[in-house]
């Protein structure tokens, strides 16, 4: 089963969103199966089979995630995050800006949805295999 020394790694080669596919291939191979990342601290829980939870603690000091969510300028900023022109904590911030609290990656299904404050879908993609 997964650790979070091993997720950690894994992440580690994540430099921009060009790189998040690889990422995600590698997580699941290690037995993950979905899990939750939040953009006010960067704090992320992975699950996998038997109801285990690996928890990875907060990165970064804490963001204010805005009310209002600005769907269609966070969509604009995710395309280029996708094509490798911003770096992570860009794009943190940015999700924090236009008001987006979380992601949830589910691997059966590889999607990601993006989720405002309110807990409403934002968006719903599809991770390239």
């Amino acid at each position: 089963m997964f650790t979070v020394e091993q997720i950690k790694a894994a992440h580690s080669k994540v430099k921009s969103g060009a790189d998040f596919p690889a990422y995600i291939k590698e997580i699941k191979s290690l037995g993950v199966t979905h899990y939750e990342a939040y953009v006010s601290d960067g704090h992320i829980d992975y699950h996998g089979a038997d109801s285990r939870t690996v928890k990875v603690p907060a990165k970064y000091d804490p963001l204010v995630v805005a009310e209002t969510t600005q769907t269609e300028h966070f969509k604009a900023e995710l395309i280029a995050h996708q094509q490798g022109k911003t770096d992570f904590i860009t794009f943190i911030k940015m999700c924090a800006e236009t008001g987006i609290e979380k992601w949830e990656i589910c691997m059966d299904k590889m999607s990601c949805t993006y989720y405002n404050k309110k807990g409403n879908e934002i968006l719903v993609e599809e991770i390239p295999q």
